[in-house]
């Protein structure tokens, strides 16, 4: 757990526990729709289970979640920022993961023509909009783990 945990005011840890609890019904209406079609077909638990695993392989690989977590909260950065930014991440691991991410359209890579030209690494539309979709979970994780607080 980081240190010092976050306090927050009151007011505002409050909000976002209620943002989280919005977060939850809405996972449950979509898995309500979605098991209406379960064993329907090829679609048995097996295949939901396979389909969710799949979609969130990307998220399993080490470095990703840092790298992603990055992009996020600080925005558009150049490799060597980054580099700085992840402590104990190799050049060359940074290299093979952002060069993956953008493979899997996460992660857009943007050269701005110079001299000298520069490479930075942004959030693609999908990698923001997955940001958005996880950060109600981080937040739950991180009130849970004391990292995040009321004061």
């Amino acid at each position: 757990m980081p240190n010092p945990p976050m306090d927050l005011p009151s007011e505002d840890f409050n909000a976002v526990q209620k943002s989280i609890e919005q977060t939850i019904n809405e996972g449950t209406r979509i898995r309500k729709n979605l098991a209406k079609y379960a064993n329907q077909g090829p679609y048995t638990a097996e295949w939901e289970v396979e389909a969710a695993v799949e979609a969130l392989n990307v998220f399993g690989s080490r470095w990703t979640i840092e790298i992603l977590a990055t992009l996020y909260i600080t925005g558009p950065r150049r490799f060597n920022e980054m580099k700085n930014m992840l402590t104990g991440i190799s050049s060359r691991t940074l290299s093979d993961k952002l060069r993956y991410l953008t493979e899997e359209g996460l992660v857009n890579r943007v050269v701005t023509d110079g001299p000298p030209v520069k490479v930075s690494y942004e959030l693609s539309p999908h990698g923001t909009t997955c940001g958005r979709l996880l950060s109600p979970l981080v937040a739950h994780l991180k009130i849970i783990a004391g990292s995040v607080r009321s004061s």
